[in-house]
């Protein structure tokens, strides 16, 4: 199967990142995607990307080194009521949202207050995609979430990078692929991520293809497979 979409991708900005935009997109280009979204760490995370670098994209351009650029955010879930770190002022002029949670930024709860947190993000019409759930470290109801997916038509994050063996998320497998069964049962479209912190991982899904082969997840529930399928699959497009 040939994904040609990455909807996670991060940069210098970040400070924990090792690549600009320019060098991301020339990877990208390299791999044959047509589509990357740029999606830099939010302000509540300590000495990432501040207000200013969000409100100051209309100086980028939306095609570079022959990729579509989606001008994005990692926004952080920062309390179990869902409440992220940009207003909605700049969220609106965004091509792309993704809301995750973060150590740095919400406490480990229980599976009860994760599902909220979750859950009260996913239901802003503002936030396109749930990033990397899985993490064991938060526990979910995952029917839960998959079925908020469903309802919200918020897009469930397949992050490559959580699934990296001996990496930070150890133990997300089990849950994506758990995740990855309710999506099937209640035929709720997914999206890959590859949480790309340095440019040699653009478009890197090769964990995920696994445990999507493993599960025999359907092609026509993954929305990588084309710029046009990922555009149309946004919250904030339909």
């Amino acid at each position: 199967m040939k994904y040609v979409v990455d909807i996670h991708t991060h940069t210098v900005v970040s400070q924990h990142a090792y690549s600009t935009i320019y060098e991301n997109t020339k990877a990208a280009n390299q791999k044959g995607l047509e589509l990357i979204a740029t999606t830099d760490h939010a302000p509540g995370m300590k000495n990432t990307a501040p207000r200013a670098f969000f409100t100051n994209y209309h100086v980028l351009p939306h095609t570079l080194n022959g990729i579509e650029l989606l001008h994005g955010v990692e926004l952080n879930i920062m309390d179990y009521d869902g409440n992220i770190d940009l207003e909605n002022d700049i969220l609106q002029k965004l091509d792309i949202a993704i809301a995750s949670l973060h150590p740095p930024c919400i406490p480990f709860g229980t599976m009860q207050q994760n599902t909220r947190a979750c859950i009260k993000a996913m239901e802003n019409p503002l936030i396109d995609v749930l990033g990397h759930p899985g993490d064991p470290r938060y526990p979910i109801d995952v029917k839960e979430i998959v079925k908020t997916s469903k309802q919200t038509k918020c897009l469930i994050e397949i992050n490559n990078a959580s699934l990296v063996p001996n990496g930070f998320r150890q133990g997300s497998d089990v849950i994506i692929e758990q995740i990855l069964k309710y999506a099937m049962e209640y035929e709720t479209p997914i999206v890959l991520g590859s949480d790309a912190h340095f440019y040699m991982q653009i478009g890197d899904f090769a964990y995920c293809n696994a445990i999507l082969e493993r599960v025999h997840f359907p092609e026509e529930l993954i929305v990588n497979t084309s710029a046009q399928k990922l555009k149309k699959a946004l919250k904030r497009n339909q």
